[in-house]
C-alpha cells in the first residue's frame, strides 16, 4: 500500500504535475508537447497538469497546433534522437486521430530495429465519461492493449499516479497513460463531478513499478478485477457487501500491459469467482481478454463464470441520467458480484 510517512496531500493532477517537474528537473531530454499545455494564464492543459510549469520551462513546455499527427511524430522524431517526450491529447479520444503514427511508427519501431533504437515515449490520454458527449467521453484502453510494443498503465490514485508516470518516463518503450477525468481532482476546474483519488504522497523521489496490481482490499469470496474510476467504485461496493457478510478481494490491476498474471491467477485460485468491471464498452473490451486469460489458464478452480460489468456497446451519451446508465452504476456492479456469489 502506499507509504503514509507525512500529510502532504495531493490530488491527481497535481501529484502528475510534480512527477513532470522532477522528472524534468532530473533529466534535460524530458519535454512537454501538446495543446494549450504551456499557455500563460490558461489551465494548464485540458485538465491543469501542466499549470503554470511554463514559468519554469520555458524551453521544454511546447504549445502545438489542433494536430495530434503533428504532436506524436514530432514526439517519435525527437525520441529516436534521444530526448524523452511527455506527449498530451485533450481528451483519449483524439488518440484516434494519431493512430498511424502511434500503431504504425512509434509501437514497432523498437521492434522493427531489432532493438537498436529506444523509444522512449510517454503519452498521456484522459478518459472517461462525464458530461462532454460522445467525442469527449469514451474510454480506449481496450483499442490500445491490442497494440503490441505499448505499455498501457492505468493509474488510480494520486500515489501511483505520480509513481507511474515516473516509471514511463524513465521507461525506453512507449507507455501510454491513460487518466482518468473524474479523478484529476483539479482545483480550479468548475462543473467537474470528482472523486477524491489523493493521497498522501512522499516527498523523497520514489517509482511505482509498471506491472504490478495491487491488492486494495483482501478477501476470500470473490475477487473484483478493476481500473481508474471503476476501481473506487467496486471498492465501495466491495465495502457494503462486507457489512452483509461477503468477503471481496479487490484488486487494482493498474497496468493492462504487461498485466500483473500472478496476483490475479492467485487470488482466484483462493476464491473461485470473478467479476471485471471496466468502462470500456463490454464488447471487445480489456476485461475480455483478461477474463479468456483466467479461464485459460485456471479453469478448474473457477465456481462460477466469470462476470464482466462494464460500459453498454453504445456510443457515450451526452445527458447526464443517460450516461450514468451508460456506464457501470453501483448498483449494477453490487448486483453482478452478488448475482457471481450466489451462482
Amino acid at each position: 500500500m502506499s507509504p503514509q510517512k507525512d500529510n502532504r496531500k495531493l490530488t491527481v493532477a497535481e501529484a502528475l504535475r510534480e512527477a513532470i517537474t522532477e522528472e524534468m528537473e532530473r533529466d534535460k531530454n524530458v519535454y512537454c508537447i501538446g495543446e494549450d499545455i504551456a499557455v500563460p494564464g490558461g489551465w494548464g492543459g485540458a485538465f491543469t497538469v501542466t499549470l503554470n510549469m511554463e514559468e519554469k520551462f520555458p524551453e521544454r513546455m511546447i504549445n502545438t497546433p489542433i494536430s495530434e499527427t503533428a504532436i506524436f511524430g514530432a514526439a517519435l522524431g525527437s525520441a529516436v534522437k534521444g530526448m524523452r517526450p511527455i506527449a498530451d491529447v485533450q481528451y483519449g479520444d483524439f488518440l484516434f486521430c494519431a493512430m498511424d503514427q502511434i500503431a504504425n511508427q512509434i509501437a514497432i519501431m523498437r521492434y522493427m530495429s531489432g532493438g537498436k533504437v529506444k523509444v522512449p515515449i510517454t503519452m498521456r490520454a484522459p478518459v472517461g465519461a462525464t458530461t462532454r458527449g460522445p467525442q469527449h467521453a469514451h474510454s480506449m484502453e481496450s483499442w490500445f492493449i491490442n497494440i503490441p510494443g505499448i505499455k498501457v498503465i492505468c493509474p488510480s490514485n494520486a500515489y501511483d499516479a505520480k509513481g507511474m508516470l515516473k516509471s514511463a518516463i524513465r521507461d525506453d518503450n512507449p507507455v501510454l497513460v491513460f487518466e482518468h477525468k473524474r479523478l484529476y481532482g483539479s482545483k480550479n476546474r468548475s462543473g467537474e463531478t470528482q472523486l477524491d483519488a489523493s493521497r498522501v504522497i512522499p516527498k523523497e523521489d520514489y517509482t511505482v513499478p509498471i506491472g504490478e496490481a495491487e491488492i486494495i482490499q483482501k478477501g476470500n469470496d470473490i475477487t473484483i478485477l478493476s481500473t481508474l474510476f471503476m476501481l473506487h467504485r467496486a471498492k465501495k461496493v466491495a465495502e457494503e457487501l462486507e457489512k452483509k457478510g461477503i468477503s471481496c478481494e479487490v484488486i487494482d490491476l493498474r497496468s493492462l500491459v504487461p498485466l500483473d498474471q500472478d496476483t490475479i491467477l492467485n487470488s482466484i485460485k483462493k476464491t473461485g469467482k470473478a467479476v471485471i468491471v471496466e468502462e470500456c464498452t463490454k464488447r471487445g473490451g480489456w476485461g475480455a481478454e483478461v477474463g479468456v486469460f483466467i479461464s485459460e489458464s485456471i479453469p478448474e478452480y473457477l465456481l462460477a463464470p466469470i462476470k464482466r460489468i462494464a460500459a453498454f456497446d453504445t456510443p457515450a451519451p451526452f445527458a447526464p441520467e443517460m450516461e450514468n446508465y451508460y456506464i457501470p452504476s453501483f448498483e449494477r456492479i453490487k448486483t453482478g458480484v452478488i448475482e457471481t456469489i450466489e451462482y
